[in-house]
């Protein structure tokens, strides 16, 4: 099947490491040119290189505080200068700390909804002009924390779940411009941030990290965390023209973990 990448350019936030850098891995892979970025320009630079082993695109970095509106607009700028035009959008962002209700200042929740929140509404603004005369695809990455919220990740809880909200207005909206959007919310995906919020919740619950992982995969049908690479499978497919028909949509990736319909 010919995924219609090659030649194609891409936008990934936040992808130095994790689960932005699985992705801009694959679709480089697959011929896309891929801008990467995130606030780390060394990490950025040593991404590069590591990319352009198995890139059959372009690979350019750009460091940006998604939290500074002016920083967002370089960086689409930027890109537009690198490529010519922006196909794809992947929006990306480190999740916000850990802790309940009573723990929060007003300053972490701020913090959390110009991270997580504003900033995909943000750089969704600058990407508009971009693509209303070719068309586009935009795949916002949530947590499974939108189907089922997660104990102790209040932050996450509320701003997550706004993007769903946000994905699924701007489909219709954003439709008549052939632009599709959809949401992809991980589960346990064996990344640095879901290794933080292990050793968080053993931290919490008095138990080693091993334990806390053993426990945690008894509660996944397969019985193991997810790979970076295979989450980057499924925004691979939204991203290409296998997709060309859904859009507005949540998928969850988690193994199975989640019994909610």
């Amino acid at each position: 099947m010919n995924l219609g990448f090659q030649g194609k350019n891409a936008l990934v936030i936040a992808s130095s490491q994790g689960l932005g850098k699985a992705i801009a891995q694959k679709l480089a892979a697959q011929g896309v040119n891929v801008m990467i970025s995130s606030r780390d320009q060394e990490k950025l630079k040593a991404v590069k290189k590591e990319l352009e082993l198995s890139s059959k695109g372009k690979i350019e970095f750009y460091s940006c505080n998604i939290k500074s509106p002016n920083e967002i607009k370089l960086l689409i700028e930027t890109t537009v200068d690198a490529f010519g035009s922006i196909d794809f959008l992947v929006n990306n962002a480190g999740g916000p700390p850990a802790g309940t209700f009573e723990e929060m200042t007003d300053d972490d929740w701020q913090h959390a909804f110009e991270l997580n929140l504003l900033s995909y509404i943000r750089i969704m603004r600058e990407i508009l002009p971009h693509m209303k005369n070719n068309g586009g695809k935009i795949v916002n990455i949530a947590s499974s924390s939108v189907k089922e919220p997660i104990p102790g990740l209040i932050l996450s809880n509320t701003f997550r779940t706004g993007i769903v909200g946000l994905t699924k207005t701007l489909a219709s909206e954003f439709a008549p411009y052939n632009i599709l959007i959809n949401t992809v919310a991980p589960g346990r995906i064996a990344t640095e941030r879901v290794a933080f919020l292990d050793a968080d919740a053993a931290d919490r619950q008095g138990m080693t990290k091993e334990e806390i992982e053993e426990k945690m995969k008894k509660t996944i049908p397969l019985g193991r965390y997810g790979e970076p690479n295979e989450f980057a499978n499924y925004v691979s497919f939204l991203l290409s023209d296998a997709n060309s028909y859904m859009t507005g949509q949540t998928l969850l990736i988690d193994g199975g973990m989640l019994k909610s319909i």
